[in-house]
């Protein structure tokens, strides 16, 4: 008891309102359970009352006729018994019988208590023809049983429901404690260890960190005064900011790249920066106090200097701001330019305390600002006027010569073969050529005259003032015969010529772009009739233009459109008649201009470079040709396609390459690709190595067309090659030429001597088969056997031979 007494006294000091919680649960549920005891006391004794008053309620309806006709018989032993059966119930400690008139029998002992009895009495009668009363049966029950019950009952209810009610107030207590007020505790000794110096110390409970718990009150309290502590963490670490951004700001305006110069309202300087001294050599105890405009030019003030600072004053005065370029000096002297920012500094209230003036020194940005006019202006690689330049210039000479009545010629120049000299000897070569032909083109002028470049390897030269229209054709042979001598690149002579093309206001037309467009006209058709050569516009140039502008504004949406198609020519052995493959010809179907055939659109993909796009794509659809004849055949047919020299100079081509072969699932040996004697001529190392690349790859090369450079010859030991074809041009002429027959079998000999086979094409007559079979020719191709066709066609004929 007193180690109980002692952890009582411990709880109410160490948790005071544990401790009142304990006494006010003690005290209002010892209420309770009197109450409720009482109550239940009560209700148990009012049973056992009832079930007594119960007992002798049957007593009456049991015994009532089995007494009366006892007593009409005055049967006393009888009476005796049934006296005795009811004194045996229980409870039942006296009876007392009346007998009318006079007798009375009496049982039992009646207890002394006189409270504790419930007595019932009734009548008993003999019903006949007469009812007779014979008595009254009065029966005393003891209620001591029941007391004694109650007596007990209350004493283990009292004892059991004070037991419970303390266990409980200690389990509510205990729970309350873990739940809240060790907790409370908790909070309390935070709170005053609360401190700027342990911010960064949340509070933390000692309980599950869930949703459940965060919800409620305690979580509640919890999150304000961690909301608090962050706050305030929030407002120190702000203030901290905003003294290191104080601190910054004050170093950033000390260490600007710009000079800061701080005026009061009267304009006297108060502050500059250690960049102000840098640029304008001026130490800052010499200007405070002293104006802007005072330190202008070393200190002598000027008109004009005192009429920029006081534009700029009231500029600042009346929109807050200014800002220019000013020709600024130095201390020294020395002009430079300057970008100023002028602002008014205000207080809260919007009042003008001071005047920021901002500078930069853009003296180098002012020189490149002229090196950048001259670029807009001038090509950078020759030095020439541009093409804004140059149609600036030939506008004013238009204008000129509409005022004077005189012509104007303008010449469209382009080099030929620039880009074989691009790709062959490289780029560097390539400006190397531009700067020199810039100089021949140049120096064949006189000095009213403008040679400009457009871009790339164009030129235009305007001749302003002529009087004749032969003027510019004396110009244009002057130019073509300063091309004639070579050009040195690379340490090698190359020769390069220039084609010209002519056009002449007003004759020709009286705008510049138009004569520009006529002028390009005519070089195209110079460069169509063989190079080298100059031609004056005439109107039927427009439209041969026109159609190649047309052409190639069509060629480039054709692939997309899917106007190509591939047609194809089975190549056959000689010696047996057996096909062993066929030649992808390429078609153009286009829906404007019908069917073109490859010499028509060809040059002109080279030359745009589309023909990289294009003969990717004819080789994925010749593979995959190759492929559906054998499924529908079962014979594993060679698929000849000719190869473009501008393909070899893409990087992807090898690649590609093989990625088509492997997605079609076409072995490499059953592609060969035909290359032109032109490719060989190059001799480049990318050539020889695209080559060796495709051969150690399995696939097949073809040298096509074999006969028209009789100076790849000596290159056909150099590279990989697997068989040639014999031009048709020396087929066709096999049996009526001598020399042709000649020249046939010594192409056959040469190969089979250097192991390559031989395919002649153009092969149309019976008689040219026999040739060429009878001097083993390995293989031939040509109408003879089957023109061109489209695959359906094609696949058609394969089926019947």
């Amino acid at each position: 008891m007193p180690r109980l007494i002692s952890r009582l006294q411990q709880f109410r000091r160490g948790s005071p309102l544990s401790f009142r919680l304990l006494a006010y649960i003690l005290l209002f549920s010892s209420v309770f359970t009197l109450i409720a005891s009482g109550l239940q006391i009560y209700t148990d004794f009012r049973k056992d009352v009832s079930v007594i008053d119960d007992r002798l309620h049957v007593i009456e309806t049991g015994y009532r006729s089995s007494l009366s006709r006892s007593l009409w018989a005055l049967d006393q032993n009888l009476i005796q018994i049934q006296l005795e059966g009811i004194l045996s119930l229980p409870d039942i400690v006296h009876l007392r019988l009346r007998i009318y008139p006079d007798s009375e029998l009496v049982m039992g002992e009646r207890p002394k208590n006189g409270t504790a009895i419930r007595q019932h009495s009734f009548q008993i009668g003999h019903q006949g023809s007469i009812d007779t009363q014979l008595g009254e049966l009065v029966v005393t029950a003891s209620l001591e049983r029941s007391y004694s019950d109650l007596q007990q009952r209350i004493w283990v209810i009292l004892t059991t429901q004070f037991f419970k009610t303390f266990v409980v107030s200690i389990l509510i207590v205990w729970i309350l404690r873990q739940l809240v007020t060790r907790h409370l505790s908790r909070m309390a000794s935070y709170a005053r260890n609360f401190s700027l110096e342990n911010l960064d110390e949340p509070l933390k409970l000692d309980r599950p960190d869930t949703l459940r718990y965060r919800s409620d009150e305690l979580g509640q309290v919890t999150d304000a005064f961690n909301q608090m502590r962050e706050r305030l963490t929030e407002d120190l670490e702000r203030r901290k900011r905003d003294e290191s951004e104080i601190r910054k700001l004050s170093m950033a305006v000390e260490q600007s790249p710009s000079s800061v110069m701080i005026c009061d309202r009267q304009w006297r300087i108060e502050f500059v920066n250690q960049k102000f001294s840098q640029l304008t050599g001026y130490p800052a105890d010499q200007v405070l106090g002293q104006r802007p405009g005072d330190l202008a030019l070393g200190g002598r003030n000027t008109r004009s200097t005192q009429q920029l600072w006081q534009t700029i004053r009231l500029q600042v005065q009346r929109v807050g701001v200014w800002q220019g370029e000013v020709n600024s000096v130095r201390r020294n002297g020395d002009r430079f330019w300057e970008q100023i920012v002028v602002t008014s500094i205000k207080d809260p209230e919007g009042r003008v305390t001071n005047f920021l003036v901002v500078g930069e020194d853009i003296s180098i940005r002012k020189r490149y600002e002229q090196q950048l006019l001259r670029q807009a202006n001038y090509d950078i690689l020759t030095g020439l006027p541009n093409r804004m330049l140059a149609l600036d210039r030939l506008k004013l000479a238009l204008a000129q010569a509409q005022r004077e009545n005189t012509l104007v010629g303008v010449m469209f120049l382009d080099l030929d073969n620039f880009k074989h000299i691009n790709d062959t000897l490289g780029h560097d070569a390539g400006d190397t050529l531009l700067v020199e032909a810039a100089r021949r083109i140049s120096a064949s002028l006189r000095g009213t005259s403008t040679v400009a470049r457009l871009g790339g390897d164009e030129f235009l030269v305007v001749l302003p003032g002529l009087k004749d229209p032969g003027d510019t054709e004396q110009v244009a042979d002057r130019i073509l015969a300063g091309f004639s001598t070579p050009f040195i690149l690379g340490g090698q002579e190359v020769f390069v010529t220039t084609s010209i093309g002519i056009a002449i206001y007003p004759s020709d037309c009286d705008n510049s772009g138009t004569l520009l467009q006529n002028a390009d006209a005519a070089m195209y058709e110079a460069k169509h009739k063989g190079k080298s050569a100059w031609e004056r516009f005439a109107p039927e140039m427009k439209e041969v233009s026109h159609e190649r502008l047309q052409m190639e504004s069509r060629l480039r949406r054709a692939q997309e459109l899917d106007e190509f198609e591939l047609w194809f020519q089975p190549i056959v052995e000689t010696a047996t008649g057996h096909v062993t493959g066929a030649e992808a010809l390429l078609r153009w179907n286009s829906p404007v201009m019908g069917l073109i055939m490859p010499d028509r659109f060809i040059p002109l993909a080279e030359e745009t470079g589309m023909i990289i796009p294009i003969g990717r794509w004819v080789l994925e659809q010749a593979c995959m040709a190759a492929r559906r004849w054998q499924e529908a055949t079962g014979r594993e047919l060679q698929i000849a396609v000719n190869v473009s020299p501008r393909q070899f100079r893409d990087p992807e081509f090898v690649e590609s390459t093989l990625e088509i072969l492997t997605a079609c699932d076409l072995p490499p040996n059953r592609l060969e690709m035909e290359i032109t004697e032109r490719l060989i001529l190059d001799n480049s190392i990318e050539t020889a190595t695209i080559l060796r690349q495709l051969d150690e790859a399995g696939i097949r090369l073809s040298v096509d067309d074999f006969g028209t450079g009789f100076s790849a010859l000596s290159y056909l030991k150099s590279y990989p090659f697997d068989s040639l074809k014999i031009d048709k041009a020396f087929v066709a002429d096999v049996m009526v030429s001598g020399d042709n027959a000649s020249l046939v079998l010594a192409i056959i000999n040469m190969a089979h001597s250097l192991k390559l086979t031989v395919v002649a094409e153009g092969v149309e007559e019976p008689a040219q088969q026999d040739f060429l079979r009878k001097h083993h020719c390995d293989f031939a191709q040509g109408y003879l056997y089957s023109r061109p066709a489209p695959e359906p066609d094609f696949l058609a004929w394969l089926r019947d031979h």
